[in-house]
């Protein structure tokens, strides 16, 4: 028996043999200690060209926006890879529950509100796009403050934020589109840091009303970690109202140490989207019985409620 290893063959998919390149050792051609494995080319060539035809259609405007103003492509392209790293790297967040957003078809995902800035909302967007099967977008309700700011106003409407009311999300989920509110509001948003995790009143139930209307599911959905980013200490009411603004957050380090008053702490993030309740064995009219939607109001509180404190419980710390 020759002591060199015979030519190895294969068949393929047809039955016809096909020839194969002598065996080689384990390992061989890989990259050695402390070298880099190449890149390839092809790779590089691809991210160049389409990076240019973005930039092209940016530039002669052959892009496409809905009704709202959403630019779906500039969302992927260029929003969500900014969001990304803090999501990954800063938040590090854990997402759990994904399963039980529809693979298709509107739905409702309804949120706790916190952290003095609303990057909670930024975050559940990253999440449900990176996480779900299907990659879906979720489609935020934003307060009216939101729309008048310049630049972020902009930048809202282009990631697909619109305003809090019952007509544009009862049109967005006649589309089919997964649509985010967080009914605290800036009671939840701009609550005492001794309040943290205490879900505050979620206005009149308007979401319900939205949901039943349309016949979409609710999925609640549970936020830890944004509670402790801005520890909001105290709350400067007078100048709050000299600027226009729902409250004037002040922190351990804000504005005490200026601009650097404004990082984020680095904590760390758990998002879990709970079990969806269905709202489609109700008849639209449904909609306007005051009963049922305290019920359903109180019932998707209490389950978000429920779901906090046991994240709570089962995190290890604040950080880590």
């Amino acid at each position: 028996m020759s002591p060199e290893a015979p030519a190895t063959a294969t068949r393929d998919g047809c039955g016809e043999r096909v020839g194969c390149r002598p065996a080689e050792e384990p390992g061989a051609g890989d990259p050695g200690p402390g070298e880099r494995a190449p890149r390839s080319g092809g790779d590089w060539d691809r991210r160049i060209a389409g990076g240019l035809a973005f930039l092209r259609r940016r530039l002669t405007g052959e892009y496409e926006v809905d009704d709202f103003g959403y630019d779906e492509e500039l969302t992927d392209q260029v929003l969500m890879s900014l969001l990304r790293p803090l999501y990954e790297k800063y938040f590090r967040v854990e997402v759990k529950g994904v399963e039980n957003i529809p693979a298709e078809g509107g739905a409702l995902i309804v949120a706790n509100h916190s952290g003095t800035l609303p990057l909670d909302g930024l975050m559940m967007q990253v999440a449900v796009h990176d996480n779900h099967p299907q990659g879906r977008h979720l489609r935020l309700l934003a307060a009216d403050l939101v729309f008048m700011l310049p630049v972020v106003n902009e930048l809202a409407r282009k990631a697909g934020h619109t305003l809090a009311c019952a007509e544009d999300a009862e049109r967005l989920l006649e589309r089919g589109e997964l649509v985010g509110v967080m009914p605290e509001g800036f009671k939840g948003i701009g609550k005492p840091f001794g309040e943290r995790y205490k879900l505050q009143r979620f206005g009149r139930g308007g979401f319900v009303s939205t949901a039943l209307r349309t016949g979409s599911p609710i999925v609640p959905c549970s936020i830890v970690g944004a509670e402790e980013i801005y520890p909001m200490i105290g709350n400067a009411k007078t100048l709050a109202r000299v600027l226009g603004l729902p409250y004037f957050p002040i922190t351990p380090t804000f504005p005490w140490l200026g601009p650097l008053g404004a990082v984020p702490l680095p904590t760390k993030w758990t998002i879990q989207f709970g079990e969806p309740i269905a709202t489609d064995g109700h008849p639209p009219e449904a909609a306007e019985d005051p009963m049922l939607m305290f019920n359903l109001t109180d019932q998707v509180r209490e389950q978000i409620q429920h779901s906090l404190y046991k994240l709570l419980v089962q995190r290890r710390s604040v950080f880590f």
